[in-house]
């Protein structure tokens, strides 16, 4: 009877009474299910929890939430997230024109760009000027100064490849001495990559690409000197075209309250202008002012003379000024509307 009752019974020390070896305790009657239970939910549920985010659904997920919370920095967030750049630069600065194995160098900046700038030759009832331009189009749109153009009857352009087109001026603004032409039956042309001149600082280096004296094609270097400078030019299309005409630095303006290279007369205009030591002669105006990855950061339109008016001893002392690069493409809804002022 007892060894029987002990033998049944469920709740009894399976360690209590002779028969029964302590280290071999017999089996349960009944299913261990409740600890086995609580084994597997921290060992086969959490790490399933914890994968899902993993996934790509967790992913969208979290995408969407701070796209809400960031509202237009939605690229942002999904570049972010994804690890994928899907925020495309807008800032033309960051461009290689230049080939990477001349990158930094006058000549690799000189090659790239060359062929993007042109000789203007304008002829008007003042006379006759020499000019640069620089094309922004492969069909032929070109930037210049409105000095070198202004008043023109006809205009003739030479690319750096030697082939001569004629052109017809499309839009002026005096008040920023900025011009659009555009050639007739051009095609293929190759296009300059307009930079940021926001971005510009004192003491980067830069290239000068014109036409001095008729010399197509010149490059010269040197750094920005400074920023912000106002100077003042004609607006009066006679007076440009008289200095030209004769021979003088081609760009009556004042700087400083003195007036340089002639007499810019009573109708003038004032704007912020990039300063330069690359040398700048007359024929250069118009030209391109660029940076060491070939990007155009202004348009060159003013140099200073010591020799005033006269030809003879005419040139640079390293005292130019251009037109900032984002002030030409804030301009050009309006210069290729045909607007003429």
């Amino acid at each position: 009877m007892t060894e029987s009752f002990r033998r049944s019974g469920e709740h009894d020390n399976p360690y209590q009474g002779a028969p029964v070896n302590p280290e071999w305790p017999p089996p349960p009657s009944y299913q261990p299910t409740a600890p086995t239970a609580l084994l597997a939910e921290p060992v086969a549920q959490r790490p399933r929890a914890r994968r899902r985010p993993r996934g790509p659904v967790a992913l969208i997920a979290a995408v969407a939430i701070v796209a809400a919370a960031i509202g237009g920095g939605t690229a942002y967030g999904i570049q972010e997230l994804t690890g994928h750049d899907t925020v495309a630069t807008t800032s033309s600065t960051s461009t290689n024109v230049v080939p990477s194995s001349q990158k930094g160098t006058v000549s690799g900046v000189a090659k790239a760009v060359s062929p993007s700038i042109v000789e203007i030759n304008a002829t008007s009832n003042a006379g006759s000027s020499t000019g640069s331009g620089v094309i922004i189009t492969g069909d032929g749109e070109i930037v210049t100064n409105n000095h070198v153009v202004s008043g023109a009857t006809s205009v003739k352009v030479k690319t750096s490849d030697g082939k001569e087109y004629t052109a017809e001026v499309v839009g002026t603004d005096s008040s920023k001495d900025l011009a659009l032409i555009k050639l007739q039956n051009a095609s293929g042309l190759t296009v300059a990559t307009l930079g940021d001149s926001a971005g510009v600082q004192v003491g980067d280096e830069v290239v000068a690409i014109g036409s001095p004296e008729g010399l197509t094609g010149t490059v010269t270097s040197g750094i920005v000197s400074a920023l912000g400078r106002d100077v003042t030019v004609s607006t009066d299309e006679s007076q440009g075209q008289q200095q030209q005409q004769q021979g003088g630095g081609g760009w009556p303006f004042e700087f400083g309250g003195q007036q340089f290279n002639g007499d810019t007369g009573s109708s003038t205009t004032t704007y912020k202008a990039i300063q330069t030591d690359a040398s700048l002669n007359p024929g250069n105006s118009g030209g391109a002012l660029i940076d060491m990855n070939g990007n155009i950061i202004g348009i060159n339109s003013a140099m200073y003379s010591a020799a005033g008016s006269g030809s003879s001893d005419a040139g640079s002392v390293g005292l130019g000024f251009a037109i900032p690069i984002n002030t030409v493409k804030a301009d050009l809804a309006k210069l290729r509307s045909g607007s003429q002022t």
